[in-house]
């Protein structure tokens, strides 16, 4: 494995995370919310710290650690795990969601590209995590993050963005910087 994107204990990062064939998942409410709920299991439960984070419509930027040097790696395979087998339950249990066939087609496809998968695969394999290691380069992700839904024109300003910590009514526990 690269060095680039290894994940040491104790450290600051700014993840990625990205699901697979770039899938706009992230456009219906249900789906976000099952991803800050998760996110808030993590922070309550495995000592995660989130910082900042924006959940864009096919991916997640957010910046966090472990407390307690814990280890970012766990913590991130057991969210990515849960949250996908729980998404996936929620298209397919769904009555309403209109690309049902289409997005359990796909993450079927992309499933069998892995042997160790069962069925489905929702999130690609790699975590792109970098280490923030100056005040500078957390600005500037934190910039990032908060400017992605504009820069995607979604919104005007960051703060209308409903799913990002630039919008201060946001139900994710974040924690200070």
């Amino acid at each position: 494995m690269s060095e680039k994107y290894k994940i040491f204990p104790g450290g600051l990062y700014f993840v990625t995370m990205t699901v697979v064939g770039w899938i706009d998942v992230f456009t219906r409410a249900q789906y976000c919310d099952e991803i800050v709920s998760s996110f808030n299991y993590c922070i309550e439960k495995k000592d995660l710290r989130v910082f900042a984070f924006v959940i864009m419509p096919s991916h997640i930027h957010f910046i966090a650690k472990v407390e307690n040097y814990g280890n970012l790696s766990d913590v991130l395979r057991d969210f990515k795990s849960f949250t996908a087998k729980r998404i996936i339950q929620l298209i397919e249990e769904s009555d309403t969601e209109s690309r049902k066939e289409w997005l359990l087609y796909m993450f079927e496809f992309f499933g069998k590209k892995q042997v160790h998968n069962k069925k489905y695969q929702f999130w690609q394999q790699n975590n792109h995590a970098f280490d923030l290691f100056s005040n500078k380069f957390i600005d500037q992700k934190v910039d990032y993050i908060h400017n992605n839904p504009v820069e995607a024109r979604i919104v005007q300003e960051p703060y209308q963005y409903i799913y990002s910590s630039a919008n201060e009514f946001t139900d994710l526990k974040l924690s200070e910087l």
